[in-house]
């Protein structure tokens, strides 16, 4: 199926001296988008840091962006794969570079920051996803098997006519890896030193509380800041708070590159 424009992988190189106060550092961002979305729901995003002289990597994830019928048929290790490939494409480009994401995606960037390392300058994460409350997802290792989807989650945006890309069915062998990937990161949360901040929204009808919390009191980060976001939902990079995290995030790496 043809991928449409808008969920191209997407990717600018660092303006001239893209560093702190133009002090020639390259500086780069890898964006990780969420489960069944695609890079069109981070765009505006990677857009902004790019126009203030980051270099910005929007990858998409194997399985994203044409059918969830397609997702169904890859796991886990495929997006984080693609992820690791991207992030060390942007590290040749760059002196230093951040990763952050959405959701899912907030669970790959975490991974990269545990894997990585130093490698990695800072975490951005917007409404991040690593556990759920739903019981009835203990019920995956065998429903996957009967049912191939239910009814999807996406486009939990509160701003008015603006929608998200992504699949109105939620694929579940493909959720289920998902779920044995989020245990893994979860479980290595104290590995993550680097400098984070986070964006949660007041009201998220997708990933409640629980994963917030749980980063926020599990990772050994000294530089740990959460921002509540009361104007959006769960997809907070197209809602009404976008731009100010936009704003909030390019300070944060403004901040950390500067040192």
């Amino acid at each position: 199926m043809p991928i449409a424009p808008e969920d191209e992988a997407y990717s600018a190189p660092a303006g001239v001296d893209s560093g702190p106060d133009g002090a020639g550092k390259r500086v780069g961002a890898l964006l990780c988008h969420g489960f069944t979305g695609g890079p069109s729901s981070l765009r505006p995003w990677a857009e902004h840091l790019n126009a203030l002289g980051y270099a910005v990597s929007v990858p998409r994830w194997p399985g994203h962006a044409t059918t969830w019928q397609d997702l169904n048929t890859t796991t886990y290790a495929d997006w984080y794969s693609a992820a690791e490939t991207a992030f060390e494409k942007l590290q040749t480009e760059c002196d230093e570079v951040f990763v952050g994401g959405l959701s899912m995606g907030g669970c790959l960037a975490l991974n990269l920051a545990v894997d990585k390392g130093r490698d990695v300058a800072g975490v951005v994460l917007v409404n991040p996803s690593i556990i759920t409350a739903r019981n009835d997802l203990k019920l995956l290792p065998w429903l996957k098997h009967l049912v191939p989807a239910v009814t999807g989650v996406g486009s939990d945006i509160k701003k008015d006519g603006v929608h998200e890309r992504a699949y109105p069915r939620t694929p579940l062998k493909a959720a289920h890896s998902m779920f044995q990937g989020k245990k893994v990161v979860r479980e290595r949360l104290p590995e993550v030193t680097q400098p984070l901040l986070m964006f949660r929204s007041r009201v998220d009808h997708v990933v409640d509380p629980s994963s917030g919390r749980i980063i926020m009191a599990t990772v050994s980060s000294r530089d740990l800041t959460e921002r509540i976001l009361e104007d959006s939902y769960h997809v907070a990079t197209l809602d009404n708070d976008a731009p100010l995290l936009f704003a909030e995030s390019a300070e944060f790496l403004r901040r950390v590159s500067a040192g």
